[in-house]
């Protein structure tokens, strides 16, 4: 039995103001587990450059169009922060303050107020002012120069390492802390300096622990968890598609080979200067079957062997098919709402958000009616816009 459907920031109100990445991303999470999520939508968009029907990182959101470069369209937000909870804008620093909605503005209004602040370099030092993109912040912390082969270029982990583990996750959990002493009897509003730089070297804490007492070498593909080992990195299979191995333990090692069919001829494991001739052998054995076929073969067991999968693929794996990992929602195969919660579970509620579409909903649920435009009167002198007396919540 659930508790409730509306998951557990159920009653928090949420202002995003629209950019792209690892804000809207954030966002998105937070609405994911109940909150009420506003995003400001400029004219003209600030979204991907696809159909924002598909963009899914706004779900479970509603929008409107403001145009901030107005004194209407900064009043506008200024109304919305002051009846909301929390506050996110990815802006370089000082444009929110420029435009009149940086944290002192929305304070002034809203002094439990949390300010939620998105970027890659931070509010201060040296590179706070220039641009940048997820590559070169986690080339800055170390992160991306870890990654890869030792005789090869670092790999780059699409953008899921700088901008949504470094940034939009410790933006969020920023903002839960935030908002939870904002709640206090004595709490107040507070701002929150979510840089990507932070988050991403935050992350790399245990390997700068192993570095600092000699159990990892600054350099790729040297170590335990970089592809170092032979029994912990990917070989390619017959057909042209790989196994994921992570036997670091000796009996899920033991259990590896002996499924791999090498357990009589492999070199010992315990001999780095074998370690080369150890990972000729295990490629050789995996180039003898299909992705498939060693799937089968290592299904159920200890090995610890996945298939590596593509993103169309990954819905269907029966595990994650059996958890409902993926789910249908509006026509798109996505990630469902995580983590999980026993009594309160987030929920996919509400398609993407289409930009502007939901201001008189909005304005009616927060009591915001300087959203709406101010009534005209038609030629008999009659107003052509009546108060509206209910709407959906």
């Amino acid at each position: 039995m659930t508790e409730s459907d509306n998951g557990p920031l159920h009653g928090v109100r949420v202002v995003e103001l629209a950019g792209i990445g690892p804000g809207p991303f954030a966002a998105m999470l937070l609405a994911d587990l109940g909150a009420d999520v506003v995003r400001v939508d400029r004219p003209g968009g600030a979204g991907l450059a696809i159909d924002p029907a598909y963009d899914i990182t706004n779900r479970n959101k509603r929008s409107v169009l403001v145009d901030l470069k107005t004194p209407q369209g900064v009043a506008q937000v200024l109304d919305l922060a002051e009846r909301a909870d929390v506050l996110l804008e990815g802006y370089r620093p000082g444009v929110a303050e420029r435009l009149g909605v940086g944290p002192e503005q929305c304070l002034a209004r809203n002094p439990r107020l949390v300010y939620g602040r998105m970027t890659g370099w931070g509010q201060q030092g040296p590179l706070a002012d220039t641009a940048g993109h997820d590559i070169g912040y986690i080339a800055l912390t170390g992160a991306l120069g870890m990654i890869g082969p030792p005789d090869g270029p670092p790999a780059i982990p699409a953008n899921l390492l700088g901008d949504y583990a470094g940034g939009s996750l410790y933006l969020v959990i920023g903002i839960l802390a935030a908002l939870q002493h904002a709640r206090t009897e004595d709490g107040r509003g507070q701002v929150v300096d979510a840089a990507i730089v932070d988050g991403t070297a935050h992350l790399t804490a245990m390997i700068h622990g192993m570095l600092a007492a000699g159990g990892w070498q600054d350099r790729r593909g040297a170590n335990l968890l970089d592809g170092g080992t032979p029994f912990y990195g990917t070989y390619e299979t017959a057909d042209g598609g790989y196994m994921a191995v992570g036997a670091l333990e000796k009996r899920f090692y033991g259990e590896f080979i002996r499924l791999l069919g090498i357990e009589d001829e492999a070199p010992t494991r315990d001999d780095p200067t074998a370690w080369d001739a150890l990972r000729t052998a295990i490629a050789a054995r995996f180039k003898t079957r299909t992705r498939d076929e060693w799937t089968t073969v290592f299904q159920d067991s200890d090995a610890c062997v996945a298939p590596v999968l593509s993103l169309r693929e990954a819905p269907h794996h029966p595990h994650l098919a059996a958890r409902g990992t993926f789910v249908d929602h509006g026509g798109i195969t996505q990630p469902a709402p995580a983590p999980r919660f026993s009594h309160t579970p987030g929920a996919i509620r509400r398609p993407p958000a289409r930009p502007g579409a939901d201001t008189e909903d909005i304005a009616h649920d927060w009591q915001a009616p300087s959203l709406l435009p101010p009534p005209t009167e038609d030629p008999a002198g009659t107003p052509d816009r009546t108060e509206r007396k209910d709407a959906a919540h």
